[in-house]
């Protein structure tokens, strides 16, 4: 364990050095930079921001610099922000993303798990059926999509619940809502599939053959192995959670991660594309590492050593 936990590691060093490789490439290859598109700035104020923050240096050195800033753990300072850094707007926004984001989680798991043991056991009547058609339109339409018909329905018309801000407990339902719709959909049909195949399989019909009732077939046996492919999807899925939905958030005005990024996308900010990009790919490998670490507590057949 210990031995792929270090190699793994390597592994992941090696994806963040190209994510900020190729990041860096992507944003220096769009003409202009973060102080262009401010048509008040004077040519030779524009030139003193470039020498100030080095953005007039030769871009291999400037890649390195950066690099060795994020090392250290400092994603330097905003350019459109004059006083504030990335690390500032991580540390202000990734709270609020997070605590949405494990509201979400649980909302996910709760509803998403059940549906699919369900549309399994009841395979092929009423209840298979509409539990599959609910998660078809969970995965058809996007969270956007979502999210503007809830603040439609429940805050424009029925004026139960606020549009933006989190204020009180009623603010986080829809996000929620908006944020997990399609994250139950594709887990909850995962799982139909999954226990179904398990369900197919030699020794649950030698436990059906021994008396066994149908709930402590799914529960004792065959829950445990149909769970496998859903944690699979579980990392990347609590990564983008726990991180924000960036339009989401932008969408509710919730002062999370996500309305940092895409601010810093319309205005060119360089270092908080960077920065958040980052953090996000870092957060993204690390949770993929636990969920593939976590197969071990899952199944005792699987061994990495």
């Amino acid at each position: 364990m210990v031995r792929y936990f270090f190699k793994r590691l390597g592994m992941m060093l090696i994806a963040m050095f190209f994510i900020i490789l190729l990041t860096f490439v992507i944003m220096h290859s769009i003409p202009g930079g973060p102080f262009t598109s401010d048509k008040k700035v004077s040519p030779a104020i524009e030139e003193a921001m470039n020498e100030k923050y080095h953005l007039d240096d030769p871009l291999p050195k400037q890649f390195m610099d950066y690099l060795g800033n994020v090392l250290r753990g400092d994603f330097g300072p905003s350019y459109k922000y004059p006083g504030k850094t990335v690390n500032e707007f991580i540390e202000d926004g990734f709270p609020v993303s997070a605590k949405l984001g494990g509201i979400t989680i649980i909302f996910v798991l709760l509803a998403a798990i059940p549906m699919g043991i369900l549309a399994a056991v009841k395979n092929g009547k009423w209840q298979d059926t509409l539990m599959m058609a609910l998660a078809t339109i969970g995965v058809t339409i996007p969270s956007f999509v979502i999210a503007s018909i809830l603040i439609y329905l429940f805050s424009y018309k029925l004026s139960l619940l606020p549009s933006y801000g989190l204020d009180s407990w009623k603010g986080y339902i829809l996000p929620v809502i908006a944020l997990g719709g399609y994250s139950i959909s594709y887990i909850a049909r995962l799982m139909r599939s999954s226990l179904l195949e398990v369900l197919g399989q030699d020794y649950i019909r030698t436990a059906r053959a021994k008396g066994l009732t149908e709930h402590q077939i799914v529960i004792r046996h065959a829950l445990r192995n149909a769970l496998i492919p859903v944690i699979t999807v579980l990392g990347p899925t609590i990564a983008n959670l726990l991180t924000g939905s960036f339009v989401v958030e932008k969408i509710f005005a919730i002062p999370g991660l996500g309305v940092h990024f895409v601010d810093s996308v319309t205005q060119r900010d360089y270092t908080t594309i960077m920065g958040v990009t980052v953090f996000y790919a870092t957060f993204l490998m690390a949770m993929t590492l636990l969920v593939d670490l976590f197969y071990c507590l899952i199944d005792p057949r699987i061994k990495y050593d």
